[in-house]
């Protein structure tokens, strides 16, 4: 057992893994890997975002095909030991695993980070095979060979990260094409290579020519259907997590619901939703609701992939924030530009990483956890312009609509209309209600925001639900060349307030009033007009709502 041969650590990880609470079998991947062993369809590439399970995946192949350590207590109760070859190929195999993400101590140089990987490898084989002079100052591949040629023996390459080097500052672009020619003289047409499976963040034909390493497969998650749902969650894993989560968590905090709107929104090509795996994860286990995700590695600043075109961007990028989806050519290439520029190259760049989700030609922001780090930019970054100005005068127009002052809710909204921005020609709902989305963004830190959400008979534009159980709710609805009057009276008869009825069973119970907000656009006057009216409000000491009869509702 050595550093990179036969390595014992894939092993104990993913045995770590899969004895974990909210541990997901994912094996049936292993199964679609076994009849490529040793035929020219067996290399494969798949790349995801990072926190969607990769490195899971790369352990458990490892361990289930490595001769390291006897894995069969592991796999005989999951749903590969079903498999017709699963005792043919269960730690049979020769197994050279390479994390590339890790480099030697202090590592400034890359000629110190692949001797690391040479050496380390001609090390182990040297060991593994004491009867074979082996020549440590030769070329792996060429060892490698010479092993195969003596014994017969065959390799199986599992890798992680491979694209890592691409994002090391001190590398060179030169020293990356000498990169592609290690993998390529490493693996391209070496039989001794019998399966190679390594992951990343970008395809390699984005990196190359397509030559040095065209004997891969690429399968990624926005384009190909492939290996789809063997990466993030789907709803019905999800509900089989929270049925755990329910059975063992005291005083459970979250809700189905809760992970859906905070994690969910990704997905494959084949139309499946997935979650984001690491924050489900870790909701479950904490049993609390929070950005787990984006609070990692690269997704700190969603801003330094716009910040060369926030002109471009911001438009759509108000809409998307309001829900919208965005019709955009995603051109996967375009992430490892060194500068972003056009809105196709910015978008790509951000389904890539996860930033956004793709799906029908359109991306879109796709759960609560990214909103949340989009509001926290939005109210940021001075360069956004009218995007950042409406973000920082929101809690102006909450506290103005809690208190009923129309007359300043319609002042922010005819600030808001006074910019120069397309979207606030109001050709639509679509684009008021973006506007409303913004100045009302520093809800988002006291109220889960939805936007058309179900509720009684129909579909409300927001509804704004308090974190506080006794603060005021509020129902929001707009209309177009119509009166607020009319967009209240929508909200009474469509019954959109049974939506806080329904929460009373919740722990998280509401105690505070329930508003009604209605806010129209004259297109022939120019002119905004707000109500506000208290439609429910909770008698004291009685967990029973009190409906206000429609003629005599109290009217601010």
């Amino acid at each position: 057992m050595g550093t990179f041969l036969n390595t014992v650590v894939p092993f104990n990880t993913y045995q770590a893994t899969a004895s974990g609470t909210y541990f997901v079998d994912k094996t049936p991947l292993i199964d679609e890997l076994l009849p490529a062993i040793g035929t020219e369809e067996r290399f494969f590439c798949i790349t995801r975002p990072r926190r969607f399970g990769k490195s899971v995946m790369t352990n458990m192949i490892a361990a289930f095909l490595g001769k390291a350590a006897d894995a069969e207590n592991i796999f005989k109760n999951l749903m590969i030991s079903s498999s017709e070859l699963y005792t043919e190929h269960l730690n049979r195999h020769n197994v050279i695993y390479i994390d590339f993400s890790e480099m030697p101590r202090g590592c400034t140089d890359y000629q110190e980070y692949i001797d690391r990987i040479q050496n380390g490898i001609n090390s182990d084989l040297a060991e593994g095979y004491p009867d074979i002079p082996i020549d440590s100052a030769k070329a792996v591949w060429d060892i490698l060979t010479d092993i195969f040629q003596k014994t017969g023996h065959k390799f199986i390459f599992v890798m992680d990260e491979w694209d890592t080097v691409f994002h090391m500052p001190f590398i060179t672009e030169k020293e990356r094409m000498n990169y592609l020619v290690f993998l390529k003289s490493l693996l391209k047409g070496k039989v001794y290579a019998e399966l190679v499976y390594m992951t990343g963040i970008l395809p390699i034909a984005k990196y190359s020519d397509g030559s040095e390493l065209n004997m891969f497969r690429e399968y990624n998650m926005a384009t190909r259907v492939r290996f789809g749902k063997y990466f993030g969650f789907t709803d019905l894993e999800v509900d089989k997590l929270y049925g755990i989560y329910s059975q063992i968590t005291k005083n459970p905090r979250i809700t189905r619901e809760d992970l859906r709107i905070w994690y969910d929104g990704y997905h494959t090509k084949a139309g499946d939703k997935l979650y984001n795996p690491r924050s489900i994860v870790c909701a479950l286990t904490d049993n609390e609701l929070a950005n787990y995700w984006t609070s990692s590695g690269i997704y700190d600043s969603i801003f330094g992939y716009i910040r060369d075109n926030t002109a471009d961007v911001q438009d759509d990028l108000a809409l998307m924030f309001a829900g919208e989806a965005i019709p955009s050519d995603i051109q996967e290439y375009a992430a490892t530009s060194p500068r972003l520029e056009t809105k196709d190259e910015i978008y790509s760049a951000m389904v890539v990483y996860g930033l956004l989700t793709f799906e029908d030609g359109c991306v879109s922001i796709p759960n609560k956890e990214l909103m949340d780090s989009y509001a926290a930019m939005m109210r940021r970054e001075r360069s956004l312009g009218y995007i950042y100005n409406l973000a920082n005068i929101s809690g102006k127009m909450i506290a103005a609509t809690l208190n009923a002052d129309t007359e300043t809710m319609e002042e922010i909204l005819e600030y808001a209309h006074n910019t120069e921005s397309p979207i606030f020609t109001y050709n639509s709902e679509i684009e008021l209600s973006a506007v409303v989305n913004l100045v009302y963004l520093a809800a988002r830190d006291k109220y889960r925001v939805e936007r058309e959400d179900k509720a009684g008979k129909g579909y409300v534009d927001f509804i704004f639900y308090p974190e506080r159980k006794g603060a005021d709710a509020m129902i929001l609805e707009l209309k177009v060349d119509d009166t607020p009057e009319a967009a209240i009276q929508q909200i009474k008869d469509k019954d959109y307030a049974l939506r806080f009825k329904g929460k009373l069973g919740e722990k998280r119970r509401y105690t505070g009033r329930i508003l009604a907000v209605g806010i129209s656009y004259d297109r022939k006057t120019k002119v905004h007009s707000c109500k506000v009216e208290v439609m429910y409000s909770e008698r004291q000491n009685n967990l029973s709502f009190t409906i206000n009869p429609p003629g005599d509702a109290h009217d601010f």
